[in-house]
């Protein structure tokens, strides 16, 4: 049930989180293009229809990582329980139509996963918790090492070389070359200040 304006707890406008979304048991279940699109799909459907801005994010085989500012500093969980109520039956029903022949596998996991928490819902693709932290926008220096560590993820796992190279990630809009998903690319400017330019 939504809260009401009362209930709605209050946050600074500047606030940033930084959020990672696992699936259940680390499954990978992003290594097919599909699956991968219909992600940036549904991060540019938050940022055109709910303001979302998108500072960075790194889709990666069992995770996605995120620095985001929800509009009008509404708490991060409200965008986090709609993104996973619309991506979890899409990449359910992406798995039927891939034929992949994991499914099986992965249906039954991801219906033991939500019996012990008698929700609702049968089938559970992430983890309940996205551990968000905070990040003052104010602070370019933590932000901004925050957007380098998203970017660096497919580089620790030596699925490429460079980030910019990696297609599922925002580092191709900070190397100046377009990406899949709108963000909002901040620049170091001077030693302590930062410029935010849109892409895309």
């Amino acid at each position: 049930m939504p809260l009401n304006d009362k209930e709605r707890p209050i946050l600074p406008l500047d606030a940033c989180y930084f959020l990672t979304f696992n699936t259940v048991d680390k499954i990978d279940v992003f290594v097919r293009p599909a699956y991968k699109q219909m992600i940036a799909d549904a991060l540019n459907y938050f940022v055109q229809s709910q303001g979302l801005v998108i500072y960075s994010w790194c889709l990666m085989s069992s995770h996605l990582h995120l620095a985001i500012r929800p509009k009008e500093g509404m708490p991060p969980a409200y965008f986090e329980r709609d993104f996973k109520k619309l991506t979890t039956p899409a990449i359910l029903k992406g798995i039927e139509m891939e034929m992949d022949f994991r499914r099986e596998w992965m249906m039954q996991r991801f219906e033991d996963y939500g019996k012990p928490l008698k929700r609702i819902e049968k089938f559970h693709l992430w983890q309940n918790c996205s551990s968000p932290m905070r990040i003052d926008c104010q602070q370019s220096r933590l932000l901004l090492d925050r957007i380098v560590h998203i970017h660096e993820n497919p580089v620790r796992e030596k699925i490429v070389e460079y980030p910019e190279a990696y297609i599922f990630s925002s580092a191709r809009d900070y190397a100046g070359m377009p990406g899949l998903v709108t963000v909002k690319v901040v620049r170091q400017q001077g030693l302590l200040g930062m410029k935010m330019v849109s892409a895309n």
